[in-house]
């Protein structure tokens, strides 16, 4: 992979993180480093330079997703969805605030746009609360409708999702086949992994409206795949439709390509050949904490059908080629990296997680960047 793809492998000597190399079934990435365009103030004025700060001074974002009138939508682990502009402003009062349960790893995290979310207004997010009663932490998916910036309905579509201050698993995502499909994670408890009644450690598939469908492995239950730890990414492969997702363990991390009732292995199998689902497509050791992730469609960047992962404990996002058996670091400096996705015009927009309690806040932290050149 050539020089001028990369966007960059280190800033100056105070924002140059741990560089964290990955024993992996891939060849090691370079060593070399190429300084960082440095990036502008929010709204403009660094197109030039290859990164925009889109906005800043922001409170934990989680997951991010762009309309197709231009509009970013993304939520803070505290509970606030938050509407970016088509023209760059980042509107002060959020869409909605929702009453989540913040605590670690806890709290608002996926957000996920219907695919025709500009003619129907549908949004889904996945968040943390406690039940009173039960004395019990869980985890929902709720569909809410949108009109001028603002939530104005709700209605829960999956619900008792086992949850925990760490663990919760979170990403939202459409699939090719217009379904909506949920990673959860253990919430602490192993053992609830490997159990196919359990909604916890698994990757769950439902209808847009919540329903089952018709044609998911395990008759009437939501589960698609199970034995996951704690799955932070999801993605498709435009070429050849397989789906990827990425899994935090508790030593190596693992990227898996996603089979229909496998299971893959947590807590019993790490990195090795799991039950019906085979060996990790990649396992990260170190581990760098893979988080969301997405398939380069566009060849504006010069990544077209690569893998682009947000990682938290690596700081930085992360390439993946598959047609070379390469991976490397794209983008590091910006500390923790939660999530990255592909806007239409091939642009990538991701988003930092520096102030989750975990990392180390830089000023302005937490942005959203754009990166408009390799």
């Amino acid at each position: 992979m050539s020089m001028d793809r990369r966007l960059a492998l280190t800033v100056a000597a105070a924002a140059a993180v741990i560089a964290i190399s990955a024993v992996t079934i891939y060849r090691a990435p370079s060593d070399t480093s190429i300084p960082i365009p440095q990036p502008g103030s929010p709204g403009g004025g660094s197109a030039d330079r290859g990164i925009q700060i889109v906005a800043n001074n922001l409170d934990a974002p989680w997951a991010i997703d762009i309309a197709k009138d231009g509009r970013i939508f993304f939520t803070e682990m505290t509970g606030e969805i938050r509407v970016i502009l088509p023209n760059g402003t980042l509107i002060a009062d959020p869409a909605a605030y929702i009453n989540t349960q913040h605590h670690g790893e806890s709290g608002l995290l996926g957000l996920a746009l219907h695919p025709n979310f500009t003619e129907n207004h549908l949004l889904y997010i996945y968040y943390t609360y406690s039940n009173s009663t039960e004395e019990k932490i869980y985890n929902k998916v709720v569909m809410l409708t949108e009109k001028d910036n603002k939530i104005i309905q709700a209605k829960v579509i999956v619900d008792r999702i086992p949850g925990a201050d760490r663990d919760n698993g979170g990403r939202l995502k459409f699939g090719p086949d217009g379904k909506l499909y949920i990673s959860t994670g253990d919430a602490g408890n192993p053992e609830l992994a490997g159990d196919p009644g359990s909604l916890a450690g698994k990757i769950l598939r439902v209808n847009p409206d919540g329903s089952i469908p018709r044609d998911n492995p395990f008759p009437g239950s939501p589960v698609y795949s199970y034995g996951h730890k704690d799955i932070l990414g999801m993605a498709w492969n435009p070429q050849t439709g397989g789906m990827y997702a990425s899994d935090q363990r508790e030593g190596e991390d693992e990227i898996n390509l996603i089979k229909a009732g496998a299971n893959y292995g947590w807590p019993i199998v790490e990195c090795a050949d799991a039950e019906k689902s085979g060996k990790a497509v990649i396992c990260f050791s170190p581990q760098i904490s893979p988080s969301g992730m997405v398939f380069a469609s566009s060849s504006r960047l010069g990544y077209q059908n690569d893998l682009i992962i947000a990682t938290l404990k690596g700081q930085s996002l992360r390439l993946v080629d598959f047609k070379s058996q390469t991976q490397e670091s794209i983008l590091v400096g910006y500390g923790r990296m939660r999530d990255v996705i592909e806007a239409q015009d091939g642009s990538l927009y991701a988003i930092t997680s520096n102030r989750d309690g975990e990392g180390t806040p830089q000023q302005g932290d937490d942005k959203i960047l754009r990166i408009t050149k390799p």
